[in-house]
């Protein structure tokens, strides 16, 4: 592991007991900073202690207690002097539940995930997320504010509140990776494994945490092929398979058949969406695509994620085992898709098959007139130029 990983991930773990200690995020976030930057400085010269988050930890204390001092925080600063130096994965697990709370709103969780539990710098995070420095310092700041008043707990929640909760922490971690893959932004991406593989080894036990991995690995095993050399989008029944991350996917597997077997007899929303991702990464050619396996999978799915978006997807999925006469009367009874561009995309290539070539072009352009990201607005435009020539 490179130095700099090192320090990040131990410097994690750091902030969340030194949150816990001194019952103050701001003050823990500079005290750690600082003993971060000490071991950058220092740990190339002297070597990497024996326990480096024993190391950080102790010179994160004495730098909290300086600013008590200079703050005149005695009681605190003694309480701080009295506690063993000592940091285990339920610090760090109330941390990711803190950050990640429901009473947050989604945006700020994300910023304040990728600030407290990525190490990210504020530049960084905006520079991420696409927004100004200024617009993100601000949501940080709201988010602490929104703790401090709220009182939000610093704690893993009880066993009764702990499904929602997980369910809540894995769909802002899912929300960032799915930002970052969308846009084609690999820090977020990577930021979102990272934290999902902190999860999962944080709650090994864990459903939701183990499907969720699997999800982003196997999704992200196709990062390689999705763009061709100008950027424009390549779809998946276009990808060259050979440029897909083999490792990735054999871990993704190996996690998710893992989560099966820890499911109760309703599985994870993410356990389910791996499995279909799976059938994908598992066939040798998109025609060898079992889709039996990946519609049924979607019946689970709608079992568990009733949604429109889920409906969509299944009924793609039909449009490639039974033909797009199948599927089309399935999407016009999406009628509530009206503002989704992927909604009106997949009609225009079910029109287009169907040699309904004026049809499919008003469906893309439709599409096109909603939000997309670049290369995806290119490929429409394509699709569209091939519909109505």
């Amino acid at each position: 592991m490179e130095l700099a990983d090192l320090v990040r991930d131990e410097g994690a773990l750091v902030l969340a007991t030194l949150v816990r200690l001194t019952g103050s995020l701001d003050l823990a976030e500079d005290a750690v900073q600082d003993a971060l930057e000490k071991a950058l400085v220092t740990w190339p010269d002297s070597g990497i202690p024996d326990n480096p988050r024993a190391w950080l930890l102790v010179t994160a204390k004495h730098r909290a207690i300086d600013i008590m001092r200079r703050e005149a925080r005695r009681p605190a600063k003694e309480a701080l002097v009295e506690v063993s130096d000592n940091s285990d994965n339920s610090d760090l697990l109330a941390l990711i539940f803190m950050c990640c709370h429901p009473a947050l709103a989604v945006e700020a969780q994300v910023a304040l995930a990728l600030r407290t539990l990525g190490g990210l710098s504020t530049p960084d995070v905006a520079r991420a997320l696409l927004l100004p420095e200024a617009t993100v310092a601000k949501r940080l700041t709201r988010a602490k504010q929104k703790i401090r008043q709220a009182r939000i707990p610093y704690r893993v929640p009880a066993d009764a509140d702990l499904p929602a909760r997980l369910t809540g922490v894995a769909a802002t971690l899912y929300l960032i990776f799915n930002d970052g893959y969308t846009r084609g932004t690999p820090l977020l991406v990577g930021e979102a494994i990272r934290l999902a593989r902190l999860l999962a080894r944080l709650m090994p036990d864990e459903p939701a945490a183990l499907g969720l991995l699997a999800l982003l690995l196997l999704q992200d095993s196709r990062h390689d092929a999705r763009l061709a050399p100008d950027g424009t989008l390549v779809l998946l029944r276009d990808q060259d398979r050979s440029r897909w991350d083999r490792a990735a996917i054999r871990e993704g597997v190996t996690i998710l058949g893992t989560a099966l077997r820890r499911s109760p007899a309703r599985p994870d929303r993410y356990a389910v969406q791996a499995a279909i991702a799976a059938c994908h990464a598992l066939a040798p050619a998109y025609e060898r695509t079992d889709w039996d396996a990946v519609i049924s999978w979607y019946d689970v799915l709608l079992t568990i994620q009733d949604t429109p978006v889920v409906q969509l997807n299944r009924a793609a999925a039909i449009a490639e085992r039974d033909g797009p006469a199948a599927a089309l009367p399935l999407l016009d009874a999406l009628g509530s898709l009206e503002s989704y561009p992927w909604w009106h995309a997949t009609r225009a290539e079910l029109l287009l098959r169907l040699g309904d070539h004026r049809a499919a072009a008003e469906a893309f352009t439709r599409a096109l007139a909603l939000e997309l990201s670049p290369p995806q607005r290119t490929h429409l435009e394509a699709r569209r130029l091939l519909a109505s020539g």
